[in-house]
Parts: C-alpha cells; sequence; structure tokens
C-alpha cells in the first residue's frame, strides 16, 4: 500500500486518481452495454446471413430444378434438404412449388402444407429475408426463387434460424462482457494509478547520461542499416538523412534542413517526397539504380507533422524478377503448346497448331515445311523435296511461300545447313543467306529482306530417329535475336510437335491403306444392263473405314439384283468382313436363289465367321452385319426382296408419292435358326428403288424417324435423274464429318419391252420340239437374229427334249431379247440335270455338254413351282 499512500483524495494526484476511475468505469459500463446490445445485432444479422446463404446456395444446387419437375419432388428433395440443414445449422430447409406448398420440411407431417411466410418477391425474381412466426416459433427466414435453364421460376427455397437460437447465442456472450468489463475496469484502475506515479516521479526517470547514451544507440542504428531513411517536415524541409539515403540519392553535405525541392532530386522524385500521401513499393529511377519508395506520415500516433521515406535498391532484384518472368512465359509458351498442339490425326493441321503457338509470343513467323511423303503418310527419304504444311501469321500478301507450294533447300543456308547437321541453327546475320536465296528467288528474297527480317532460327522435326521436316522462327518486328535459351526452347517445342506429326502421319498411313483396302473391296464401276438405271454413293467415316458396302449385280432372264449391307463396327477387321460377305453374296447370286434363301445361306455363313474368330483368339466376338437383298424383274416389273436386319427401302413412285414398304424385318445375319421372309413390290416403269445403309438416317442430333423424313422430303421430286437424286439426298442428310459409313443406290425401273419377249406353252409330247424350234426360228428372223438360229435352235431342241422326257408340266419356253439371247425353258419338275462328259458309246448325256458349248452361259434356277433351265447367248 506504500507506493498509493501519495493518491489520496485530498491531494491532486489523489484527485486525479479518482476521476481517472470514475471516467474509465463510466466508459466500460458503457461499452459493455453497447458490446451486449452489438452481439445481439450481430446475432440476428448473422442469422439473416446464414440464412439467404444457405437458401441460394440450395436453390442453385445442380438437378434442382429437374428434380422439381419430377413426378415425385419429395422423395428426391427430403434427403438432401435434411442434409443441408444439417450440414449447415440451420432450423430448416424446406423447398416450395410456385404455389408455395411444401415439398420438404424437418417435420414430416409439415410436408404438403401451405408455407408461412412472403413469397410474393421470390416468386418476382428477388430474395427475401423476414422474422416470422412459423410452425417452429418466432424464427428468422430467407426464401429465394429457383430458376430452371432458361431463367424460369419453378419453385422457391426457404431456410431460417428460431429466434430463441440467437438471443441464445447473444445471452451466452454476456457473461464474457461482464468479465471482460470486470478485468477491463481493474487494469484501467490499475493503469490510472500506475499513470499518476509516472507523472509524479517523471522528473525522476533516466538521468543525462542513459539519455545521451540512449540517443547514440538510435544513432548508430539509423545510419548502419542497408535502407535508406529521410524524415520531410510539413513544408517539404528536409529533416533527417541517413548514410544509405545521401548514398542513394547523391544528396550534398548541407541537405538537411533544406528544403527538398533544392537538392537537385529527379523531378519525379521531388514530387512524389512534396506530395506528401502514402506510397507503398513504388519505383524510381536513381542514375543507373532502381529505388524502392516507401512513405508514411509521422503524425498518425500524435508525433509532428511530415513524414518519413524509406528506399531501397532493387536494381540486381529486378534483373533476377527479369530473368525469372522471362523463364516463366517460356515455360508457359511450352505448357500452352502442348495443350494446343496435337489435337488432330491431321499431319497439315498439327504442323499449323505448331506454327500458331510461337507465334508472337516467340517469333514473329513461323515456316514448318515438311516432306512430301509424310504429308501423305509415308516415310521421309533422304532427299525428298519439301513443302511447305504451315504459316503463321497467313496473311496473303506475306513474304513467305504460301501453304501448298514446294519450299527449295538453298545450299549454304542456314535451313540447309540445320537439315544435314540434325541439329538446330540459329543466325543472327542473314547477309549471306539473303545471297543465296536472292540467286534462286530474287523477287522473294527482296520481299523478305524489305519485310524486316533479320534473324532465323531452324529446326529439323525429328522424332523416333527420322527427319520428317523442318520448321523456321524468323525475328523481324523485335530488336533480339535467337539467343542460346531461346535455340534450347524452340528444340523442345519442335521435339513434342514432331512426335504430334509423326503419330498424325503414321494414322495417316494406316488410314489411307484401309480406305485403299475397302475401295478396293467395293465395286469399280457398275456392270451393263438394261433392267434398271442405277447411280450409287459411298461415304466413308471421318474417324476411319467401315463395312458399309453395296453391289449391282446382273441375273439370267433380264433380272438385276441390288444388294446392300453393313458390318457392325470400323477398322480394318470390318472391311474385311465386309469383303468376305459381299464375295458371298456374288456367289450365292449365281446360284439364282430367291432373295430369303440367299439370306438364310449369309446368315449361316457369318455363324461360321464367328465361330472361326472364336477359334482363332479364344473368344466369341459377333461380327454382327445387315443386308437387304432385292431382285429386280424388267419383265414382270416385280421386285422381289428380304432383308436381316436392314432398314426398309424406299419406293419413289413416277408420280413422286415416296413410300417406305412393309418389309418383314428378319434378324441380323449371324443368328442361326431364325427364318426370313420375302415381299413382293409392282413397281410401274419410272419407279425410283432406294437402298441405303443407317449411316444416312442416324444421326446423334436426331433420331431415326427424324431422319427418314428428311429422306423422303429429299427423294420427293419426280423430274430427278438418279445421279441428281443421290445428291439431293447427301446434300440434305449429310454433313461435313460423318460419324459412319453411308451406301446408298437408286435405281430408276426400266420394262423390257413386249415385242422383246415371247413365252410358249409346250404339251409334254416329243413332237412338241419340232414346233418349238420353228417359231423360234421364226421370231429370230423378226428379231434380226438370224446368226443365232441354227444355236437356239439347238439349245431349244436339247433343254425341251429333257423337259419332256424328265420333267412334269406344265413346260413353258421363253426367249428374251435384251443384252443377250436368253432361253428359258420351265417344267414343274425340282430335279436339275447335269452337265457331263458322255462316253464314245453312250447313246445319250450330250445334251447339256452341246446346250454349253453354244452359250456364252446357262444354268438352272427354282421356282416355287418348279425349275427353269436357261441359256443366254451373246447378240452378234
Amino acid at each position: 500500500m506504500a507506493p498509493f499512500s501519495a493518491l489520496g483524495p485530498r491531494t491532486v494526484a489523489g484527485q486525479v486518481f479518482v476521476l481517472q476511475v470514475l471516467i474509465v468505469l463510466l466508459l466500460v459500463v458503457t461499452v459493455g452495454v453497447e458490446s451486449a446490445l452489438q452481439a445481439r445485432r450481430d446475432s440476428a444479422a448473422e442469422a439473416r446471413q446464414r440464412s439467404l446463404a444457405v437458401a441460394e446456395t440450395f436453390a442453385n444446387a445442380p438437378g434442382l430444378a429437374e428434380a422439381l419437375r419430377s413426378p415425385d419432388p419429395t422423395a428426391l428433395l427430403q434427403p438432401r434438404a435434411e442434409a443441408a440443414r444439417i450440414g449447415s445449422g440451420v432450423d430448416f430447409v424446406v423447398v416450395l412449388d410456385t404455389d408455395a406448398v411444401r415439398y420438404t420440411h424437418p417435420m414430416p407431417d409439415r410436408i404438403g402444407k401451405k408455407f408461412v411466410g412472403t413469397t410474393a418477391p421470390a416468386l418476382a425474381g428477388e430474395s427475401v429475408t423476414e422474422e416470422v412466426t412459423g410452425t417452429i416459433g418466432p424464427l428468422v427466414q430467407a426464401v429465394v426463387p429457383v430458376r430452371d435453364d432458361t431463367g424460369r421460376i419453378v419453385g422457391m427455397v426457404s431456410a431460417g434460424i428460431r429466434t430463441s437460437r440467437v438471443s441464445d447465442s447473444a445471452d451466452e456472450q454476456l457473461p464474457v462482457l461482464v468479465g471482460s468489463a470486470a478485468a477491463a475496469l481493474a487494469l484501467a484502475t490499475v493503469g490510472a494509478g500506475l499513470v499518476s506515479r509516472r507523472l509524479r516521479r517523471q522528473t525522476r526517470g533516466l538521468g543525462p547520461a542513459e539519455m545521451t547514451r540512449m540517443y547514440e544507440h538510435h544513432d548508430a542504428v539509423l545510419h548502419s542499416v542497408r535502407e535508406g531513411v529521410l524524415i520531410v517536415d510539413r513544408e517539404g524541409r528536409l529533416l533527417l538523412a541517413n548514410d544509405e539515403a545521401e548514398r542513394l540519392l547523391g544528396l550534398p553535405a548541407d541537405a538537411e534542413g533544406r528544403p527538398v525541392a533544392e537538392l537537385g532530386l529527379d523531378p519525379r522524385t521531388a514530387g512524389l517526397l512534396a506530395a506528401g500521401r502514402p506510397v507503398t513499393d513504388e519505383v524510381l529511377a536513381a542514375g543507373d539504380r532502381l529505388l524502392a519508395v516507401n512513405l508514411r506520415p509521422t503524425d498518425r500516433h500524435g508525433g509532428p507533422p511530415g513524414l518519413v521515406a524509406t528506399l531501397r535498391d532493387t536494381t540486381e532484384l529486378r534483373a533476377l524478377t527479369g530473368r525469372a518472368e522471362l523463364a516463366r512465359s517460356r515455360l508457359e509458351l511450352l505448357y500452352h503448346a502442348g495443350m494446343a498442339v496435337g489435337t488432330t490425326l491431321d499431319v497439315n493441321r498439327t504442323a499449323q497448331e505448331l506454327a500458331e503457338a510461337a507465334v508472337p509470343a516467340f517469333a514473329d513467323h513461323v515456316t514448318v515445311d515438311l516432306a512430301e511423303p509424310v504429308l501423305h503418310g509415308g516415310e521421309p527419304a533422304p532427299e525428298a523435296p519439301m513443302r511447305r504444311a504451315a504459316l503463321s501469321p497467313a496473311h496473303p500478301d506475306g513474304p513467305f511461300i504460301p501453304v501448298g507450294e514446294p519450299v527449295p533447300l538453298v545450299p549454304g543456308t542456314p535451313r540447309a545447313r540445320s537439315l544435314r547437321s540434325g541439329h538446330a541453327v540459329a543466325e543472327t546475320d542473314l547477309t549471306e543467306a539473303f545471297e543465296a536465296w536472292r540467286a534462286y528467288d530474287p523477287q522473294r528474297a527482296l520481299r523478305v529482306h524489305g519485310h524486316g527480317v533479320h534473324a532465323l532460327l531452324a529446326v529439323p522435326l525429328r522424332a523416333r530417329g527420322v527427319v520428317l521436316g523442318i520448321a523456321t522462327f524468323w525475328r523481324a518486328g523485335r530488336p533480339e535475336a535467337f539467343d542460346e535459351e531461346d535455340v534450347a526452347l524452340a528444340e523442345e517445342l519442335v521435339a513434342r510437335a514432331a512426335v504430334c506429326i509423326d503419330n498424325a502421319r503414321r494414322y495417316t498411313r494406316e488410314h489411307t491403306m484401309a480406305i485403299t483396302l475397302q475401295r478396293s473391296l467395293l465395286p469399280g464401276g457398275l456392270p451393263e444392263q438394261d433392267a434398271l438405271e442405277v447411280a450409287r454413293r459411298y461415304r466413308p467415316a471421318q474417324a476411319g473405314v467401315g463395312g458399309d458396302w453395296f453391289d449391282v449385280i446382273p441375273l439370267p432372264g433380264a433380272r438385276v439384283a441390288l444388294v446392300v449391307g453393313d458390318v457392325v463396327g470400323h477398322g480394318l477387321h470390318a472391311a474385311a468382313t465386309m469383303g468376305r460377305l459381299r464375295t458371298a453374296v456374288h456367289t450365292f447370286s449365281s446360284l439364282d436363289l430367291p432373295p430369303d434363301e440367299l439370306l438364310g445361306l449369309m446368315d449361316e455363313l457369318v455363324n461360321r465367321i464367328d465361330q472361326d474368330q472364336a477359334t482363332d483368339h479364344g473368344q466369341a466376338p459377333i461380327t454382327g452385319a445387315t443386308c437387304l437383298y432385292a431382285v429386280y424383274d424388267p419383265v414382270a416389273r416385280r421386285c422381289t426382296l428380304a432383308r436381316a436386319g436392314h432398314l426398309p427401302p424406299a419406293v419413289v413412285r413416277p408420280d413422286g408419292t415416296v413410300e417406305f414398304p412393309d418389309v418383314p424385318a428378319g434378324p441380323p445375319l449371324g443368328l442361326v435358326g431364325l427364318p426370313f421372309e420375302r415381299a413382293e413390290l409392282d413397281l410401274p416403269e419410272g419407279s425410283k428403288l432406294v437402298l441405303y445403309t443407317d449411316g444416312l438416317v442416324e444421326a446423334r442430333g436426331h433420331d431415326i424417324d427424324l431422319g427418314l423424313d428428311l429422306l423422303a422430303t429429299a427423294l420427293a421430286r419426280p423430274d430427278r435423274d438418279p445421279e441428281q437424286t443421290c445428291e439431293d439426298v447427301l446434300g440434305a442428310l449429310l454433313s461435313d464429318r460423318t460419324t459412319d459409313d453411308v451406301a446408298l443406290l437408286v435405281a430408276r425401273t426400266r420394262v423390257l419391252p413386249e415385242d422383246r419377249v415371247r413365252v410358249w406353252e409346250v404339251p409334254a409330247e416329243p413332237t412338241a420340239v419340232r414346233r418349238v424350234r420353228a417359231e423360234a426360228a421364226r421370231l429370230l428372223a423378226d428379231w434380226g437374229l438370224d446368226e443365232l438360229a441354227f444355236s437356239t435352235e439347238l439349245i431349244l431342241s436339247e433343254l425341251v427334249t429333257n423337259a419332256v422326257r424328265y420333267g412334269r408340266p406344265p413346260i413353258r419356253v421363253r426367249l428374251l431379247h435384251d443384252r443377250f439371247l436368253t432361253c428359258e425353258v420351265s417344267d414343274g419338275s425340282s430335279t436339275s440335270p447335269h452337265l457331263r462328259y458322255a462316253a464314245s458309246t453312250d447313246e445319250g448325256g450330250r445334251g447339256l455338254f452341246l446346250v454349253a458349248q453354244c452359250s456364252d452361259r446357262w444354268g438352272t434356277r427354282y421356282t416355287d413351282s418348279g425349275k427353269v433351265i436357261w441359256s443366254e447367248q451373246r447378240l452378234p
């Protein structure tokens, strides 16, 4: 108690002490009350903010709008709402429809009832926060609208906290505030006593020696630091400058006490010191140095008006920063180039991406030249000619050789040296190079020189030990040449791009091989026939070759078979399988089978292919193929067709009516055991039969029904021939990049004139042979085919004789005058004769041998009522 004995109430120090205690007490009470009230206000504000934040977050959650449109929003949203309520600490998260009916609630019995609160602003697109008395008592709640992708309001979300929780939170802080106030009062009382004692004893502080020593220490520290320190008063006079400040600014010896404007400083530095505004790390030039200046006022804490400035020499730091920035920019260039180069498997596009990646960050112009074999997927030869593959920027009036043109490698130039050595060559003096270029192409050399090109960097494009070409970086607008770091950067950039170009080259080679294989397996041209006027189109997919195919096969009796098929998948396997199936169709069509029977044989073949693959590879892949086979008879004007999992054909009537006939849809090929059915269509002359694969009408952007509608619209033009119809269809349905192969056949029907067809009913008696021969001779004379009369009589004699002897009625003879003279003899028997060599002692067995000798082709086909033996003779 001794130290406080002088603070009695009768003394001035005691009265000051009592007054200070009363003032502090009043301030503590005031601050305590205000803090309590502020705590309550802050808690309420926090409740509003938290409610609004939770409601907005849940309203913007992905999938909320789709859930509101679902058949049972409560089942989808209740678990999510409860999880959000528990995770965020609010009392409820409720999802409402636009009529304010609850979809979710912490109390399940409240779901489906009307929401208590204001929802009109939310329905108008605004968020609202309010204090209401709801189903769980007085609370603070926020209501937020929910919008779908089009911006339309499809519901609302409300989140809230009970007012009692807010009050409880504020009350919990009250003991802390009271304790803090008591502690502050105690500390203030002790502090007031200490201040009074210090005031009473302030003249009993340090002595002169201690004060002098403290000043000397302060002065030593001030003048030994590595930062310059200046103190300037409010009138702009320099009050203090340490040694470092005098060195950095070159101040005179008598600088202290003089106005800053008279110290001969740089105008910008003098103006900055005179302005008196706070500054942080502003860089100023002082001779050959760069100074970082910081200014702060000295009167912030009751000091005298003025400012204090600190100066720091950052010249070396700036140089290091510049080199670091350059390194960062180069790494950024490599990063962006790695992302931009090689986005496709196209050689030219990859080369162009390399050129664009280096302009303008690294060079003003970039040219990329590749060996001509590389552009087509081949291996580059050592002396292969170069062709420009990329140029950036690609100005039409630029000085460089444009893209697509051959590029010579002039001996003695940096580019030629780079290719010969296989290493990068940087050239800063292009005088000799310009002389060499001028001797080869003087006009272009002058244009390049006049464009300001002064430096180049040539880097070979090398990948997997093979030089693919050369990339050349040119500088014209920027004065600096290429240094060693630029060479390293260019080599890294070109090395990455070379691998991408080589990958694209290899892909191009394989793709070209696959395309070549596929096109070799498809028909090169259409066979000659008079029954149909046919046009065809084939478009391979951009992603690779596929298994679509088509065919036009002439059949005996002036008939023609049309085939369209599709093997599932892409690549060489699909193309090879397509070739096998196309060959099989040709083979089976030579048997002159009905379409449904032919597809049955194809079905067994595909199944055997699958079994062979399972044996070879230890697995059982499914080939998967579809096919449509149609046979058109120009005499009967009828088309017989069957399909195996394929899309139905389109028929365009002569009047322009388009229909998709209901042809029975058989299963895809390979599912052995399921039958195929055929259909028959009567086609008037001039009708168009359109066969196609699914790549024509199926696309990612629409379903197959829309594709068929577009096809029908494109076909509904009766005035177009098959070639024009193909162009109309492809133009209407295909884009530039197709994802699947497309095969299209358009066939316009013709009719064999009635005067070119003759049919006789033949009685089953030997004497009928003579009458048939006589009538055939007269008919050939009318047709002007007298040269074929003898051979035709011989063929008919043998065939009719066989039908009479070994066949069954009815027996018919039909002669057709088309591209061939066709003789057909039909009977009701299904027994087919066989060609054989008769011995010299045999009395018979030479009939079919004679038929074969007199005919170009002959054969047998089976019908529903028997068989037909036919023979074709080439017209003279």
